[in-house]
């Protein structure tokens, strides 16, 4: 049986002490996985990469 390595999630470096953060990781398949912190065993989005920068960018924007 060949078993994935365990994810590596990361939490944002802007995230707060109030709990309201994301994860993400890299998966397998090239895709970003990205989750609710509070809630590390339920389900996650999968993004491409593109749709990841493109939700960065628009994040980014609307704290303008």
């Amino acid at each position: 049986m060949n078993e994935s390595p365990p994810l590596r999630w990361r939490k944002s470096s802007h995230s707060n002490d109030e709990g309201e953060c994301v994860e993400v990781a890299a998966l397998a398949s090239g895709t970003v996985g990205v989750r609710d912190s509070k809630n590390p065993d339920g389900p996650h989005l999968t993004l491409s990469r593109r749709a990841f920068r493109t939700l960065l960018h628009q994040a980014a924007a609307r704290d303008r």
